[in-house]
């Protein structure tokens, strides 16, 4: 494929990923802290996100099911989760946490089990689409192109 069609892709994309509130200007800003000294620095910060959230929802997964919840100790990791969501611009994902902060406020747990299924949610989806956003500029990279600037 043409590096002109991928960095189409590329753009229809990112584009997509804005308009729908995957991501927000904080993103943008991310991506303004790249350059040729450190060409994976989007890739680096995102992955860290990965691995960090997917141990969160597994402590919160864990949290909200033991016989006696502790809404205090649930509040503190979807606090985790809203601050790394904010540092990469996951709008969705930051967003649901804050749904899901004032139901542990409340101690209220079938509000935080319908949260935790709705943070799930938005976040594989955004996961697989950033995934797909990676590898289309590796393909651009790869067939001599650069990332266009939005």
């Amino acid at each position: 494929m043409a590096v002109f069609q991928l960095q189409q892709q590329w753009v229809d994309l990112i584009s997509a990923l804005f308009r729908e509130e995957f991501l927000d200007s904080q993103f943008t800003q991310l991506q303004q802290l790249q350059d040729e000294s450190n060409p994976d620095f989007v890739v680096e910060v995102v992955t860290l996100f990965f691995e960090d959230s997917e141990r969160l929802l597994n402590d919160l997964c864990s949290t909200l099911h033991q016989r006696v919840v502790d809404f205090k100790k649930a509040d503190a990791h979807v606090h985790q989760l809203k601050g790394s969501s904010a540092s990469i611009g996951a709008q969705r994902v930051k967003n649901v946490c804050v749904s899901f902060r004032n139901c542990c406020e409340e101690g209220n747990l079938e509000g935080c089990l319908a949260c935790l299924q709705q943070v799930k949610h938005e976040y594989t989806l955004l996961k697989s689409k950033l995934e797909a956003l990676f590898a289309l500029e590796q393909q651009i990279v790869a067939a001599g192109g650069s990332l266009p600037t939005m």
